[in-house]
């Protein structure tokens, strides 16, 4: 355990500046949350430097999540992603501030337990034995599913909700769990 967080200090995470240094941003807006999964999907396994966020304010179309994206490449992404059959609704650039994109994530940190919150859906883990002692959130009929099978298990050893999860509950979940595997694992 020690040697773990240990290490975690020397992991690399994305740091603001890492997003700065892709240039201007954009965003790209899908009709529906599915869209958005199976876009992030293509896109990451294309090694896009992209990251699914909350809708700014100022987007009254399409659904709850939104890509990030480096606009230089809006070409490269838009024809990559209409031939795979999921074309943006919209390409919006981020130009103003009250376009930028939400983060997703909230974290709280309890002492022993760490918690983080990814949209709707809340995932806390204790720090020392990296179980996960709590699933809540969401309305989505396969969180009890979820909850069930994660709770009680580290984080190595989880099911991964975005294999066992069909809604955007599940999605929301396997965000979060990625999350604090960033924040706790080496």
């Amino acid at each position: 355990m020690l040697i773990r967080r240990f290490l975690n200090r020397f992991k690399r995470q994305e740091s603001p500046q890492d997003r700065d240094d892709l240039g201007i941003l954009g965003i790209l807006v899908f009709e529906n949350t599915s869209e958005v999964i199976q876009a992030e999907r293509v896109l990451k396994n294309g090694g896009w430097p992209i990251r699914v966020m909350g809708p700014p304010p100022g987007i009254q179309s399409g659904c709850d999540l939104v890509i990030e994206f480096p606009l230089m490449e809006e070409l490269h992404l838009t024809r990559l992603l209409t031939d795979a059959g999921i074309p943006p609704l919209e390409v919006v650039p981020v130009n103003d501030p009250l376009l930028k994109p939400v983060d997703l994530f909230h974290t709280k940190d309890f002492g022993r337990y760490l918690m983080v919150r990814a949209a709707n859906m809340k995932l806390t883990v204790d720090k020392e034995t990296l179980v996960i002692v709590n699933v809540s959130g969401g309305g989505c009929p396969d969180v009890p599913y979820l909850a069930g099978l994660m709770v009680g298990q580290t984080l190595s050893n989880t099911p991964r909700p975005g294999i066992m999860g069909h809604t955007l509950c599940g999605y929301a979940l396997k965000l979060a769990l990625e999350e604090i595997e960033r924040q706790c694992l080496p």
